[in-house]
């Protein structure tokens, strides 16, 4: 039974974040839920914070505690950083609560508890105490007061620290009475001074937040000398007295040693402010700040409270309020000194800008002055650098030194224009998912027809063969009619089936790819000495059941593609993937040639650190020390990646590499590229005996400047022949002539294999790994498919659109495949706006699902080629190759359970069984320990041996369609296929992908999921062997593992001396190449094209933060 809810006797803050992503940031914010309904007040910083943003949000909002989920391998050093930041900072009080699964193991739990970490959760914990209870526990720990006792705060008029403020607010929040005369004594020191407090106050939901921060950033970039303090207030609960405090996850420009923000509940119902905004403000000018925001929660049309603790009042609006009679009942427009009108992108902006100038005219009796003038202003604020944003800002500075002699002397330049939607969607474009849903069911209404013409020729024609039969020329004439009305193309297809069928059952099959003609044999021999055939034909005689056949399901090869995108399968290239990433370039580089050894097809699926995936550079700073290399590959430049793919010939047709990366995607592709085309810069200069060139170079570019040349660190692992490592410090340019570069680069980037994941709209989604804003994501994306045109990129993907991350966030299998087949429609309008044709692209996208025991994963890929391939045909006009939807798969990760770790490998094949079956273009099969801690060679090499069993030693998986004729299966394709159709409508109604993602539909709707998954779990309705029932006599506890992969010291130091080298072999010309890349960015040039010169010289960090500047940063919400 659930425990009941702990009762609080103080008003508890908690800052909560994730450090991590997808199902970690579902996680926390199951948590931080079940903490508001407790009663508690959470400021919640959403994923990927670091530990000094969640120290600084804890000490400034005077958090009892911090709650955060972490990820294997760097824990340790972030739990045991945010302890000792606070330590340092005089706020060793607050207490630190963590979870992170079966990842953190007991040992390190004890270890983190004698550290002075408050409590670590486990699964075991979980399972004992069950949810309520881990909250009630935690919320005794911390029910302690804040701000009943000050030291010496109150006897400070000015200078105070961060600390010293949030005490004092929290005083008078907490313990007014206590505190009264310290309160009345910086009150009337406030009094004196001219400190400009700007209110912000708006509707709910008309981006307040973004745009405080756009204000923010802006005040700090113009004003380098100035402070800058925000108040930001959220309703209280009425019901159970908890808040979410949500603001500062939208924030990125609070970030910065001048700024300080504290969150205030209301405390109260029905009131846009706390009782005690008018002391906090005091509080912070007495603080010494140049300027403070006031900030309210979101209000109706009567409430003008602002006005009164403000010298500037901002009313934010959106163009979605109504009839134009509705602004006469806003309070605000009387009394506010600007009006921003944000989200200007809306339907109705315009007609909204001119109906609220015109009314603040007659509000404010300015009869004389043009309505044009008034100070109303079109804003996007979540668009960056946005320029009706940039004149707000401007207007509010000016009012500032009007109103208040605040004496802020503004450089920042400002272009007379209106804000302006950057459309990724044409707006006359956002039905197109609604399109393709109707396109694909005219085209299953147009077969159905057909097929039963077919079906009426077939058994007219049958009828009219018996002799004797009286009206036997009027039947003939009725089929020869009906034949007539039957589409030409139906009817040669049945006419030719004889013919296939003889092609199939012949001994060998020829067909033609990219020219080439093929020969393979149809059977295979068991050990019976039994024919099996490859693919099997289905037996029907009449004609409607074989063209209902041949439009929905067909041979493999052939439209639709529901069994599969080539008729067979590759001799020697099973779909098996070798994944591996951990440590330093070179241990991965000795996984890869491990596992891939005697391998007839290399197929590296690389994983990289979470230092990597977000896009930043090796560090000493302990948050990012503890993740390098854990779970991942560290890979930080251009000689990394060499390193990495060493010894694997890029261009050979045999291998293929898949790097799952998403927000720096655009950078660490070019680094492989870049790796690709030295390999083969090396291997002229071996055939051309030119060696002596690169040791020129090198003496010239390191010996010369007493800096250690770049080298493969450790024994070259067998397998390995040293192709990448010649040209370590240098790139082929710096040797061979211009000319031979350019017909090498070339031949380089035609050959390529593999795939880059870069999917930035799951990303945003599932909760990724997004650094850039979605707009100049989505442009990089699209700067890449460009470039791969541009340059005859074939074999390469340009991104792989991914299920699997949604799913690991929690989603069901029909919303997995409904939210990845409409990101990759989206992609197609996006690319189609920028002027590419169908058909140069779309062959380089690919797609990524992750697979469960769900009934639904029988079908998702045949669902997938089958939708695609329609609405490629029919509503793009693609051709074949564009319409054959190639896909990889992985197994579940959510269904690694700690519990029983062993049992995870039963899954796990029942789950590559799925995807064998439904003939996918490539499988990775977890490894069974992933639920505990990176794989070790042991668990990677049974993994590998999952599906290398099923594909070589299952006599059954030697046929290559063995799903088709199934009832089951044909009953599932159809259920699911139309479940994602009538998906994609409910997108269409939220205005496409984009339009349901500003509404977080998407996000809501995983997160929904999650916890209904959760919830059957905790209470055992969905039983999981070995997790919550069939448990072991000791309770199947979580397992330790026999060996632990963690990243070792000398290979954290490793990676940042590799960054500090290239830092200083480059640093002649890397600040230029830096520039050349922003220039790019503002010049609006192709950027994939400059990053290919730029990751040259320059590191994977310095790329991230120089686009940051040009393109800005992701806006996180909740």
């Amino acid at each position: 039974m659930e425990a009941t809810t702990y009762q609080t006797r103080h008003k508890i803050r908690i800052v909560t974040a994730a450090s991590l992503f997808d199902g970690h940031d579902a996680a926390i914010n199951i948590m931080r839920r079940i903490l508001q309904k407790s009663g508690a007040e959470i400021i919640h910083l959403g994923h990927n914070r670091s530990a000094r943003e969640i120290v600084d949000a804890a000490i400034q909002e005077d958090a009892q505690a911090i709650a955060i989920t972490s990820y294997q391998g760097g824990h340790n050093e972030f739990f045991k950083y945010i302890y000792d930041l606070l330590k340092e900072r005089g706020c060793g009080h607050i207490k630190i609560f963590g979870g992170g699964g079966g990842t953190i193991l007991p040992t390190e739990i004890e270890e983190l508890h004698a550290y002075g970490i408050t409590r670590i959760y486990s699964p075991d914990d979980g399972r004992q105490m069950g949810l309520q209870g881990m909250i009630n526990d935690l919320l005794s720990k911390c029910d302690f007061p804040t701000g009943k006792i000050l030291n010496g705060e109150a006897g400070k008029m000015t200078g105070m620290s961060k600390t010293e403020i949030a005490a004092m607010i929290s005083s008078i929040e907490n313990y007014p009475d206590e505190n009264k005369a310290a309160i009345e004594k910086i009150s009337s020191s406030a009094a004196t001074a001219s400190i400009p407090v700007l209110g912000i106050t708006g509707t709910g939901g008309s981006g307040k937040s973004s745009m405080v921060d756009e204000i923010v950033r802006r005040f700090i970039i113009d004003f380098t000398d100035k402070k800058i303090a925000i108040v930001s207030v959220d309703p209280s609960k009425r019901k159970t007295g908890g808040a979410l405090l949500g603001d500062r996850i939208r924030m990125n420009a609070i970030n910065n040693d001048r700024v300080y923000m504290r969150s205030l509940a209301t405390r109260q119902s029905n009131l846009a402010l706390s009782r005690y905004v008018k002391d906090s403000v005091n509080i912070l000018k007495a603080g010494g700040f140049d300027l403070i925001i006031l900030e309210t929660s979101g209000i109706g049309q009567s409430d003008t409270e602002i006005i009164d603790h403000s010298n500037v009042a901002l009313y934010v609006m959106t163009p979605e309020y109504g009839a134009a009679s509705q602004l006469e009942k806003i309070d605000m427009l009387d009394f506010a000194d600007v009006i921003a009108i944000n989200k200007f992108d809306k339907k109705g902006a315009l007609d909204a800008l001119r109906d609220v100038k015109k009314q603040y005219q007659r509000n404010h009796d300015l009869w004389d002055k043009d309505p044009e003038t008034m100070p109303v202003f079109g804003t996007i604020a979540s668009q960056f650098n946005d320029p009706g944003t940039n004149r707000l800002y401007a207007y509010i500075i000016r009012l500032l030194n009007e109103k208040c002699h605040a004496g802020f002397d503004s450089k920042l330049f400002v272009e007379e224009a209106e804000s302006e939607k950057i459309y990724i969607i044409p707006p006359q474009r956002v039905r197109y998912l609604s399109e393709i849903a109707e396109n694909n069911r005219k085209y299953d209404q147009w077969l159905e027809e057909q097929s039963q013409l077919a079906s009426r020729v077939y058994a007219l024609e049958k009828v009219g063969q018996e002799k004797q039969l009286t009206g036997a020329q009027e039947l003939s004439a009725l089929a020869t009619k009906l034949r007539q009305d039957m589409d030409g193309e139906c009817l040669r297809s049945l006419e030719a089936w004889p013919e296939k069928v003889k092609a199939y059952t012949g001994d060998e099959y020829i067909y033609e790819v990219r020219g080439k003609k093929l020969s393979v044999p149809t059977f295979t021999t068991s050990l019976s000495k039994n024919k099996i055939p490859r693919v099997s034909l289905p037996k029907f005689q009449d004609w409607g059941d074989l063209l209902r056949w041949m439009g929905q399901e067909n041979v493999p090869g052939e439209f639709p593609y529901t069994a599969g995108v080539f008729p067979f399968k590759r001799k020697g290239e099973d779909p098996t993937r070798m994944f591996a990433g951990e440590g330093c370039p070179e241990r991965t580089n000795k996984r890869f040639h491990y596992v891939s050894l005697d391998m007839p097809a290399k197929r590296l699926s690389t994983a990289f650190d979470s230092v990597t995936l977000y896009g930043e550079d090796p560090d000493h700073r302990p948050d990012i020390y503890g993740k390098i290399g854990n779970s991942g590959v560290s890979v930080c430049c251009l000689d990394d990646a060499k390193k990495l793919y060493s010894g694997f010939d890029l261009c050979d047709p045999a291998t293929s590499v898949s790097m799952t990366i998403n927000g720096p995607a655009a950078t660490v592709c070019a680094f492989f590229m870049n790796a690709a085309i030295d390999q083969q810069c090396e291997l002229y200069i071996r055939a051309h005996g030119m060696e002596h060139l690169v040791e020129q170079a090198l003496a010239k570019k390191y010996d010369q400047k007493n800096l250690p040349r770049p080298t493969y660190h450790g024994d070259i692992p067998e397998g390995n022949n040293g192709l990448g490592l010649l040209l370590l410090g240098l790139t082929g340019d710096e040797v061979l002539p211009a000319d031979v570069y350019q017909t090498l680069k070339a031949k380089a980037l035609s050959a390529v294999r593999g795939t880059v994941q870069a999917d930035i709209l799951k990303e945003d989604q599932a909760q990724n790994t997004c650094i850039f804003s979605t707009e100049f994501s989505l442009r990089l994306m699209g700067d890449m498919q460009q470039y791969f045109i541009d340059h005859n990129v074939q074999n390469f993907y340009s991104v792989s659109i991914s299920g699997y991350h949604i799913a690991e966030a929690g989603a069901n299998p029909i919303s997995q495949l409904a939210f990845t087949l409409s990101n990759g429609f989206t992609y197609i309008e996006y690319y189609l706006s920028r002027g590419m044709h169908i058909d140069d692209f779309a062959p380089n996208l690919s797609f990524f699902f992750s697979n469960g025991v769900d009934p639904e994963y029988a079908v998702i890929g045949r669902v997938a080629r089958r939708i695609w391939a329609k609405a490629i045909k029919y509503k793009y006009g693609g051709n074949d190759r564009s319409q054959k939807l190639k896909y990889h798969i992985q197994t579940s990760g959510r269904s690694l359970h700690a519990q029983e770790i062993s049992f995870n490998d039963i899954r796990t094949t029942l789950q590559a069984l799925y995807a064998i079956y439904d003939n996918c273009n490539s499988l990775h099969t977890n490894a069974y320990d992933e639920a505990i801690t990176t794989p070790t060679e042991e668990s990677v090499r049974r993994a590998m041996a999952i599906q290398l069993i099923i594909n070589h030693e299952l006599g059954l998986a030697k046929n290559e369609n063995p799903l088709q004729g199934s009832f089951i299966i044909e009953e599932l394709t159809d259920l699911v296929e139309e479940a994602v159709l009538m998906e994609f409508d409910r997108i269409t109604e939220r205005g496409g992908v984009l339009g349901a993602m500003e509404s977080m539909y998407q996000r809501g709707k995983i997160q929904e999921e999650s916890l209904y998954y959760e919830t059957l779990k905790h209470t055992g309705e969905y039983p999981i062997i070995g997790v919550n029932t069939f448990l072991s006599k000791d309770g199947s506890p979580t397992l330790i593992p026999g060996e632990v992969i963690r990243a070792t010291e000398e290979e954290k130091l490793r990676q940042i001396q590799t960054l500090e080298a290239l830092k200083e072999a480059n640093k002649s010309h890397s600040e230029q190449k830096l520039n050349q890349l922003k220039l790019a960015a503002v010049k609006n040039q192709n950027l994939f094209d400059e990053l290919i010169e730029t990751v040259k010289s320059c590191s994977l960090g310095s790329i991230t933060h120089a686009l940051y500047e040009v393109g800005g940063q992701y806006r996180r919400n909740m």
